[in-house]
């Protein structure tokens, strides 16, 4: 059952769902104000997507840390490992030049201090701290790497400090017990530019003056409405969410059974499967979970590089969602960029690699958002097999229940955000390895000596209870976005409507699978003529307004001027229209919606 979107600036998508991963901007206006850090629109805003603002409780969480280990004008960055807290610091050295000794890492462990508390678990924080100027680049470091903490885990922090608080109080006494336990503090690092640096810190200041009764209500309904299950139910869920990615089990599982052992025999049997994705050998223990599925492709990255020559530059082909090519240009040896994503750029990266040129890898979507172009995969694949490169495919915007990209790419990653998990309350993000690609040793080797498990206990029992009715949604969806794109596409106010069937489709069809639920996804995006005409239609569009795609419920964003504020002029070239309106279709009755977007273009001027 969908709730009503809600309609006031700022307010949580969903409504009342303390961990929402979209905010609501009712205007095309707001969004302007939102990129120029516009009061009007920041200091109303309950959320926002987490790797480009900061959730409120984990802002609390630092500013108490802070308080106890900070300087003065310092300011903190908080994540789940030390490695995590390390690569932070280790970006900031190279674009951070100024007081290096400044920056250092904390680490220490959140634990109840008395009972009934005790019989809470450890929870083990890492704090790189720095002076306040530095922080748009340590923001870009969580912006673009993606591995953040979970606005849950800082819940489950402040819970246990706020017990510990009152059990101390109590006994009026000084407890030898800190609310935190320091291991070590460690010294250095350098910066680059955030567009959203000053919305956080604004926003950090108004959060922390909040009355904490507010949250608590928010918890209520999240664990009273929600879908919530015990923490102990954890493990089960995790190898229930990477059988179900890895396209083994797509049916309803019952956690609290034993399936936290998988024996000897039970791999053989998954090898032989061939699952949802169409592949035999593929099995649990493929997959790989992140916090977010920006995180997915910061390690994939980091993977190949482990195993290939670092000193080679790696390919964005086509125009990408903007933090993946961010990656690929701040790390490692820099990026080819092959922003339109077409057969004349094959041809001109074949000639490349024809003359001896070599790269490291090639990372592509499938298909692209915004523009929804599909690379020829098969064409790729055979290129990487000639010149031996690593292939990644990002198949958020597809999914695995339309497309099966995996025997062409060495790794898929996903956003388990979006359609996968489809409530906007809890972020995810995952890889696959191919069992039968050529660099599979190598690559597994790599990732079980690498690999650190981020993902937070809580969000992954709601990553497994959101996902299970997965593929019935995803058919639902694929059905309302294409009788809405065959609505749009002969209106005569729609200039032009990208969406797969008609994008590059024969590309998108030589990988779309032969089955009836099988369609073109749930992401178009569309051009009016103007923007005053995108902006009167989207301000009349009576749907969820926000950053992020793939939700039940319908939501819709002036992508370009969200993603690409400050470099407008750059992403036209690429044919990303600045009044370019993307639409994330959900499960609404299919009337209704095209009913929705009628009377919105109703009122657009000829």
């Amino acid at each position: 059952m969908l709730m009503e979107p809600p309609t006031e600036v700022g307010a949580a998508i969903p409504a009342h769902t303390p961990h929402a991963v979209s905010v609501m901007f009712p205007t095309w206006q707001d969004n302007i104000d939102y990129e120029e850090a516009n009061p009007r629109v920041t200091s109303k805003m309950e959320c926002g997507y987490p790797r480009f603002f900061i959730h409120p409780l984990i802002q609390k969480l630092c500013s108490r840390i802070l308080s106890k280990y900070g300087k003065e004008d310092d300011l903190c960055m908080l994540f789940p490992t030390h490695k995590v807290a390390e690569d932070c610091r280790c970006f900031m050295k190279r674009y951070y030049t100024e007081s290096v000794d400044r920056i250092r890492i904390v680490e220490f462990d959140v634990v109840a201090s008395h009972s009934p508390a005790a019989s809470l678990k450890k929870v083990p924080l890492h704090i790189v701290l720095f002076p306040k100027e530095a922080f748009p680049v340590a923001k870009q470091f969580w912006q673009h790497a993606g591995d953040i903490v979970s606005s849950r885990m800082a819940d489950y922090c402040l819970q246990v400090m706020d017990q510990n608080e009152v059990n101390d109080n109590s006994k009026n006494s000084n407890d030898e017990t800190e609310l935190y336990r320091p291991k070590m503090t460690m010294g250095r690092s350098r910066s680059h530019y955030n567009n959203n640096s000053s919305r956080s810190l604004k926003f950090a200041e108004r959060t922390n003056s909040e009355e904490d009764g507010t949250v608590d209500h928010l918890t209520y309904l999240e664990e009273r409405y929600g879908r919530n299950l015990p923490i102990k139910y954890a493990a089960n869920a995790k190898i229930a969410l990477k059988r179900r990615i890895a396209g083994i089990l797509t049916e309803d599982v019952e956690l609290a059974g034993e399936q936290n052992v998988t024996t000897a025999d039970e791999l053989e049997a998954q090898k032989k499967l061939q699952g949802v994705r169409g592949m035999a050998g593929l099995i649990e223990d493929d997959v790989y979970l992140y916090p977010c599925g920006m995180s997915a492709i910061y390690h994939a990255f980091k993977t190949a590089s482990a195993i290939g020559d670092e000193s080679l530059k790696s390919v964005c082909f086509g125009f990408p969602y903007t933090d993946t090519l961010k990656i690929l240009q701040k790390w490692g040896a820099g990026c080819h960029f092959y922003g339109n994503g077409e057969d004349n750029d094959i041809d001109d990266l074949e000639h490349r690699l024809e003359s001896g040129k070599r790269i490291l890898s090639l990372f592509c979507e499938f298909p692209s958002n915004p523009l929804l172009k599909s690379p020829d995969l098969k064409r790729i694949r055979a290129l990487a097999d000639k010149f031996n490169f690593l292939v990644v495919v990002d198949e958020t915007i597809g999914n695995f229940c339309n497309v099966c990209v995996l025997p062409w790419a060495d790794m898929v990653v996903s956003s388990l955000t979006k359609v996968f998990s489809g409530e906007s309350n809890v972020m995810g993000g995952s890889m696959i390895l191919n069992p039968n690609g050529r660099n599979y040793q190598q690559l597994k080797s790599t990732l079980d000596t690498e690999y650190e498990d981020l993902l937070w206990s809580e969000d992954l029992i709601f990553l497994e209870r959101n996902s299970r009715n997965f593929k019935e949604r995803s058919h639902i969806i694929n059905q309302n976005a294409e009788a809405l794109c065959d609505f749009l596409i002969n209106h005569p106010k729609v200039e032009k409507v990208f969406y797969p069937k008609y994008t590059c489709r024969k590309y998108y069809d030589a990988i779309k699978l032969d089955t009836e639920t099988a369609g073109y996804g749930g992401l178009f995006s569309m051009v009016l003529k103007d923007e005053k005409s995108a902006a009167t239609f989207y301000n009349h569009l009576s749907c969820a307004k926000g950053p992020s795609l793939g939700t039940n419920f319908t939501l819709c964003s002036p992508y370009t001027i969200l993603a690409h504020y400050t470099e407008l002029d750059w992403a036209s070239q690429y044919g990303v229209s600045r009044h370019l309106v993307r639409v994330s279709v959900g499960l609404e009755p299919r009337e209704e919606l095209l009913s929705m977007f009628a009377a919105a273009l109703d009122l657009v001027q000829q």
